[in-house]
């Protein structure tokens, strides 16, 4: 089947469902899936973007302002 045959089914059986809360939750998946798609879509630094970030970097390594693996590790245990 088809993508555009399985929306067709889709949304048909979408609008027998009675349930409201059926609806509730599809809608929650939906906007889910949705962030995670356009989260996924994103755009390609410029050189010039990327070449600062690493200065920043390796500035706040030289002064110590950064977290050790254990210390973000014991963060979220």
């Amino acid at each position: 089947m088809d993508l555009q045959s399985r929306k067709i089914e889709f949304v048909q059986e979408f609008l027998k469902i009675q349930s409201e809360e059926i609806i509730s939750r599809l809608e929650k998946v939906l906007k889910k899936e949705k962030k995670a798609t356009d989260d996924r879509i994103f755009e390609p630094m410029t050189q010039d973007e990327l070449n600062k970030r690493i200065d920043q970097s390796e500035s706040d390594f030289l002064n110590s302002r950064f977290k050790s693996n254990s210390e973000l590790l014991t963060k979220y245990e």
